[in-house]
C-alpha cells in the first residue's frame, strides 16, 4: 500500500459537529430575537429545526447542499414578515459564523500539521464548514465539498474528484473519516484506501473492514510514519 495523498473528512473527524450546530441554532435564535422578533416568536429553535427538516424533505435535489437548505429555510421564515434578501443574508451570516466556530478534538492540530508536512491533504466533506474561517486552510492542498461538486459521499465520483485534485490515483490515496458508510465504504467503492477514525471504540459492523482503524489523528500519523520507515 503506497500512500501518496490523503483525503480527509471534517465533521466528527476533526471536530464534533453536534455542539457546533446547537450553538449555531442558539446564535441564530438570539440574532432573530434582536433583529426580527416576530420571526423568532414564530420559529423558536425547535420550530426552526422542524422548518429546516421540512425544507430538506421538499427539496431532495439539495440533499448535498446544506447552505442552500438553510437559506431556503430562513427565506420561508422571513418573507411572510416582510423581510428582504438583505435580512436573509444577515440572518444566514449569524448562523454560519457560529457554525465555523469549531472546537477541534485535542489531537487534531498537531497531528494535522504532521500529516500535511508529509503528504498532500484534500478535505472531502458533505458539510459546509469553511476552512478559511476556521484557520486550517493552509494545511490543505485542496478542498472538496458536496455543495461545490454537486453530489456528496458516498458517491464514488466525489472521491475520484478529490483524488484528481490531489493529482494522485485512487489506489494511492488514503481516505480518512469517521462514518463507516459515507467514508469507509464509500471510499473503498471508489478505489481508495481507507482509514476509519473510531473515537468511540465502536465495533465494526459492516462487510469489508477498513485498511486501518485509529482512535485519533495522532495514531494515524504514527501509523503512516511507521509505514514510511519500513
Amino acid at each position: 500500500m503506497n500512500i501518496l495523498a490523503i483525503t480527509l473528512d471534517l465533521d466528527d473527524t476533526l471536530w464534533p459537529i453536534t455542539p457546533i450546530v446547537l450553538r449555531a441554532e442558539t446564535r441564530l435564535d438570539a440574532w432573530l430575537r434582536t433583529h426580527c422578533p416576530a420571526v423568532a416568536d414564530a420559529y423558536p429553535i425547535p420550530a426552526m429545526r422542524a422548518l429546516r427538516e421540512r425544507i430538506s424533505a421538499e427539496h431532495p435535489h439539495l440533499a448535498h447542499d446544506f447552505t442552500a437548505q438553510r437559506r431556503l429555510s430562513l427565506r420561508a421564515a422571513l418573507e411572510p414578515h416582510g423581510y428582504d434578501d438583505a435580512m436573509l443574508d444577515a440572518a444566514f451570516e449569524a448562523y454560519y459564523a457560529a457554525r465555523n466556530e469549531v472546537d477541534l478534538y485535542p489531537d487534531v492540530r498537531d497531528a494535522l500539521t504532521r500529516l500535511a508536512a508529509r503528504l498532500p491533504i484534500v478535505s472531502l466533506s458533505n458539510g459546509n464548514a469553511d476552512l478559511e474561517r476556521i484557520g486550517l486552510r493552509p494545511l490543505f492542498a485542496a478542498t472538496v465539498t458536496a455543495r461545490d461538486f454537486g453530489a456528496g459521499k458516498p458517491a464514488p465520483e466525489i472521491f475520484r474528484h478529490a483524488c484528481e485534485c490531489a493529482g494522485v490515483a485512487p489506489a494511492n490515496v488514503l481516505h480518512v473519516g469517521d462514518d463507516p458508510e459515507l467514508d469507509v465504504i464509500g471510499a473503498r467503492n471508489a478505489g481508495l484506501r481507507t482509514a476509519w477514525v473510531n473515537r468511540g471504540a465502536a465495533a465494526w459492523s459492516h462487510d469489508g473492514a477498513p485498511d486501518v482503524t485509529v482512535a485519533d489523528l495522532v495514531e494515524l500519523a504514527d501509523w503512516l510514519d511507521l509505514r514510511r520507515a519500513a
